[in-house]
């Protein structure tokens, strides 16, 4: 069920959701950011192969940190301009 009956807001349905990322979300957030870090360093290591690199590659690993070294804050929340606090979680998009 995707929303539980609940008060109205500006006549629809509010749809709840927690202020909390579970921990099973965080797991599988963390998993994601695994995985993109292993795609990387694949196109990396098959470029190191070949004699080869690109700016991108380079670039990605002088300016993006890896799951392991990035902070909770940045792991779990996304970039809202409309936000107070300019951040959003990531479970409430």
């Amino acid at each position: 069920m995707m929303f539980k009956p609940s008060s109205p807001l500006f006549s629809g349905l509010l749809w709840k959701i927690p202020w909390r990322i579970s921990q099973p979300q965080k797991a599988r957030q963390r998993k994601r950011l695994r995985a993109v870090d292993k795609v990387v360093d694949t196109v990396s290591a098959a470029l190191a192969r070949n004699g080869q690199s690109t700016k991108a590659v380079d670039r990605w690993f002088k300016e993006m940190p890896r799951e392991e070294e990035m902070l909770p804050r940045d792991k779990y929340t996304i970039f809202d301009k409309k936000e107070k606090t300019y951040r959003k979680g990531i479970h409430s998009e």
